[in-house]
């Protein structure tokens, strides 16, 4: 149905509003049906970069699945990049990277921090105080190689910070031990 109202668009004058919204929806269906594929090469198709752009954009805010999340992140970084303002491009960054983190737990457990996709750093924190070091230890790894060289509003020391917070607290005992003797 959406090529068939695609081809209609070509055909007739659709107003500008109603192509973007058209693309959006068609791009959001692709994208939950995991055909990447197609949803490309429905991006490339659009002439206008700003109506590109603005699909792109208004389907990330729809927060869809964690691939597609992933996906259009990547898009948008990679050919609107310059074209973004600096709040937007750390925003999709983070979220391009928090994406990237989930992607490394295991597939069950990744519904549960689904909704920090967007604030790495908080996921982070959030496995620390659930005591999932060795998915931490994965996602740290993940989080050095990706911020090599990137700005997106947290930093590797800011990461480290995180780490060292917890490290001291995991040490700290609120309470003495007392001998006991018989």
């Amino acid at each position: 149905d959406y090529e068939l109202c695609e081809e209609w668009a070509h055909l007739y004058p659709v107003p500008r509003e109603d192509l973007i919204n058209l693309r959006r929806e068609h791009l959001l269906h692709l994208l939950e049906m995991g055909d990447m594929e197609k949803a490309l090469k429905l991006l490339q198709r659009i002439e206008d970069p700003g109506i590109c752009l603005a699909i792109s954009e208004q389907s990330l805010d729809q927060h869809p699945n964690l691939a597609a999340s992933h996906f259009l992140a990547d898009y948008l970084t990679a050919h609107f990049y310059a074209s973004l303002t600096t709040a937007r491009r750390n925003e999709i960054q983070a979220l391009y990277i928090g994406s990237k983190v989930l992607l490394t737990l295991p597939e069950l457990s990744r519904v549960n921090y689904f909704h920090l996709s967007s604030r790495p750093l908080l996921m982070l924190e959030q496995l620390l105080m659930n005591m999932k070091v060795d998915w931490v230890a994965v996602a740290v790894q993940t989080l050095h190689q990706l911020l090599a060289g990137q700005e997106i509003g947290f930093t590797v020391e800011d990461i480290n910070s995180l780490l060292s917070k917890y490290a001291e607290k995991a040490l700290n005992f609120p309470f003495t031990l007392k001998e006991k003797r018989s």
